[in-house]
């Protein structure tokens, strides 16, 4: 009875994970729908028509920059949902709604002044845009095309349809060289950004849709419809993935890629695993809404914002 008890002592030890809540909060004013993290500074695009710019660890609210209005399907008349944004240098970029034909605005906002570079008179059904360098943008299109879009001549060197499925997310790696887009097959395709060619696919882990994706040292994460969190090593070719209990909306890689961090369960809390063995190690609870954003801005805090107006940030140390 003894070495029973004992084993089961060592059992629960060896599969205890810490639970970790949030160590500080940010309030925004609007829903986040989009966040980077750019040189010191957290960049969160909200559905109330506006960005805004956070110097860190101070929390301290350093700009804001707005965008027009925009009339809805009905003539009213709304703040435009701001999708996706980026920042390079004093350079912002924020991809919006145009609130007509679900076409996009694109806009860089730099010194003080807003251009729009991008407007609904082109067409574009965009959903997800970063800076390549100040003066190129990679486009992410509802139809599973990627673009190379020149801020300059307002003209795509490139326009690259990856499949017939829809578009989900895309993920660049750290010198912005390569890039991986997700759609709703769950087939992952990698590709030379500067010449539009695709260079890899990632498949078999996802069967369904993979919402988002991060590419961090060679890694590749999946955030899966199918309650699948994918990891792909793009040297080896191979992948595996953890098995969730309901639909995982976000994920996030640490920047050795040692690190995954899934949103696995209903109760919107963030697992951490050790990326190599798969064994969690962490559980971040405390998120009230469907997670939009996981960023790490290490190997031990992370960002993470949701649908709501509260961005989080965590410390696995603590």
């Amino acid at each position: 009875m003894r070495k029973l008890l004992l084993s089961l002592c060592l059992s629960t030890a060896l599969f205890a994970v810490d639970t970790i809540t949030p160590t500080e909060t940010i309030d925004l004013n609007g829903t986040a729908k989009d966040m980077v993290y750019v040189d010191g500074h957290l960049v969160i695009a909200t559905d109330m028509g506006h960005i805004e710019v956070y110097a860190m660890p101070q929390r301290e609210k350093i700009k804001e920059v707005f965008i027009p209005d925009v009339k809805d399907f009905m003539g009213d008349i709304m703040p435009a949902r701001v999708m996706s944004t980026d920042a390079i240098g004093n350079r912002y970029l924020l991809l919006s709604d145009s609130g007509i034909g679900g076409y996009a605005n694109l806009f860089i906002h730099e010194e003080g002044k807003t251009t729009q570079v991008i407007g609904p008179e082109d067409k574009k059904p965009l959903i997800k845009a970063r800076f390549i360098d100040k003066d190129h943008v990679l486009l992410g299109y509802l139809s599973n095309e990627v673009a190379l879009f020149d801020i300059n001549t307002k003209k795509e060197k490139y326009r690259v349809q990856l499949s017939e499925s829809k578009f989900s997310d895309f993920a660049l790696n750290e010198d912005k060289s390569k890039v991986v887009f997700s759609c709703e097959s769950g087939v992952l395709s990698v590709v030379d950004v500067q010449s539009g060619k695709l260079v890899q696919t990632l498949e078999g882990q996802n069967v369904d849709n993979v919402y988002k994706v991060d590419f961090k040292n060679h890694m590749v994460a999946g955030a899966g419809q199918d309650q699948r969190g994918s990891l792909y090593d793009l040297q080896s070719g191979t992948g595996t993935y953890i098995k969730g209990s309901f639909l995982i909306y976000a994920t996030g890689l640490s920047p050795k890629a040692d690190k995954v961090a899934f949103a696995m369960d209903e109760k919107n809390d963030i697992s951490i695993y050790d990326t190599f063995s798969k064994s969690k190690l962490a559980l971040l609870k405390g998120q009230k809404s469907t997670l939009n954003v996981i960023i790490f801005k290490d190997e031990n805090r992370l960002f993470s914002a949701s649908d709501d107006s509260t961005v989080m940030i965590w410390d696995l140390k603590k």
